[in-house]
């Protein structure tokens, strides 16, 4: 199979004499043009490829009339059941008419109506993408190890958890510090999510496992999105050991509220992440552990933040090609309610409701370091784990890469996901 990442590098830098690439989509009278029904897969996908990348230039300018001719015709050869490709052509194109629709709100509400039931649906999609893909559960694994070893000794931890990850992980760390040498610490657990029947879930698991296992344990919940958290909510106390994760959520305090009105200077003012990294690190953390995104969709250009985001999905749809039957009903739905709303941020939102504003590993680094925060090498032993686990994954294309001291998780040659490890450090 040729990967739809290297289509669309090709269609970059091919020299391949493809007729239909000069061609405007007016003079393509579909569904009846011969050619169309009789491409072959790597050329179709390199047409919607050309098709896309106009539709988004069209989009960008406002040219309505020429952008709704390009969705015509790329609507027609895409498809959520059929090749990577054409899925990945049918969530962009769905998050480029969005933005156009945006133009009139009321429409726009009018077609897109927030069910009672999204929130417990999008969170069914997230553990399907734990399930069928390997990134969350190296990031787990990865985390974990770096705070036993950070904790080594320690008789009072804290580990806070920003976003309420899922359980699993926090289960797999009890029976890690449980089987400590010199025996359990006494552990507290905090976890902030939106949802209190979350909550309330994660701590009966982890409470009954943590009585199984004769840790001293408590848990606490803090129902709040990230960007309202109180700090004070988090109920630090002096003589403990404190360890942060955060996976997958940071990005989303990157909009600035200048952002609102004027999108083209979201960097004018302060986003929400410099005073949230100054609170924690006024926390006095042993260690933070942060897992995100590894591509650039933070930009304020249209055309960049399209072009970065089609590359990043299409490797993600590739892992998914290359690993679960296309048929697959679980495969759909980690496509439509984790990958296609996530395009659809990146693509058809603006302000401070643009939350997936991902950013790669030096930026993070950057703003780390700016906050007050000295980096910690991620071990050896931990890459040895993370490699471990992929080698019983069953795929050859997964592959963990060290790079001063983080990890970078990738399909193949491509960097999709990045770790890296935080300490407290006073100024000089």
């Amino acid at each position: 199979m040729t990967g739809t990442a290297n289509e669309l590098s090709s269609s970059a830098t091919s020299s391949r004499p493809l007729s239909f690439m000069s061609m405007s989509p007016t003079t393509v009278n579909c569904p009846y043009a011969p050619f169309l029904r009789d491409l072959k897969s790597d050329d179709r996908g390199l047409f919607l490829i050309h098709l896309l990348l106009n539709c988004a230039t069209h989009v960008a300018a406002g040219n309505l009339p020429q952008a709704n001719t390009f969705l015509e015709h790329i609507s027609l050869l895409s498809s959520t059941n059929g090749d990577a490709m054409q899925r990945i052509a049918s969530y962009f194109t769905e998050a480029l008419a969005g933005r156009l629709l945006r133009s009139w709100p009321g429409l726009y509400r009018a077609l897109n109506p927030i069910l009672p039931d999204s929130i417990s649906t999008l969170n069914h999609g997230r553990r399907l993408f734990l399930d069928l893909l390997p990134f969350l559960r190296l990031s787990y694994l990865i985390s974990n190890q770096a705070i036993l070893e950070a904790m080594e000794g320690e008789r009072v931890v804290h580990v806070i958890d920003l976003g309420g990850s899922d359980p699993s992980h926090l289960l797999a760390f009890l029976h890690a510090v449980s089987d400590r040498p010199e025996g359990p610490p006494h552990l507290r657990i905090t976890a902030v999510a939106e949802h209190r029947d979350f909550l309330t879930q994660t701590a009966l698991i982890l409470s009954e496992e943590a009585e199984k296992l004769d840790i001293p344990f408590q848990f606490h919940a803090v129902v709040s999105q990230l960007d309202d958290l109180n700090i004070e909510s988090l109920r630090v106390k002096t003589g403990e050991a404190l360890a942060i994760t955060s996976v997958l959520k940071l990005h989303s305090l990157l909009a600035s509220e200048e952002a609102v009105t004027t999108p083209r200077k979201i960097f004018s003012s302060p986003a929400k992440i410099e005073s949230f990294l100054a609170s924690l690190w006024e926390l006095s953390p042993k260690l933070m552990v942060v897992t995100e995104q590894e591509s650039n969709h933070n930009g304020a250009d249209l055309n960049e933040r399209f072009m970065e985001a089609l590359n990043f999905y299409a490797a993600m749809f590739d892992c998914l090609e290359s690993m679960v039957p296309r048929q697959s009903v679980e495969r759909l739905k980690v496509e439509k309610l984790v990958f296609g709303e996530e395009i659809k941020n990146i693509i058809a939102c603006e302000g401070l409701e643009r939350k997936e504003r991902h950013e790669k590993l030096d930026k993070w680094i950057q703003r780390f370091e700016m906050a007050g925060f000295g980096r910690v090498s991620l071990s050896y032993y931990g890459l040895v784990q993370a490699r471990g686990m992929l080698q019983g994954f069953g795929c050859d294309g997964y592959k963990v890469k060290e790079e001063n001291g983080c990890f970078l998780f990738c399909w193949q040659e491509i960097a999709l996901f990045s770790i890296s490890a935080w300490r407290f450090r006073r100024y000089d």
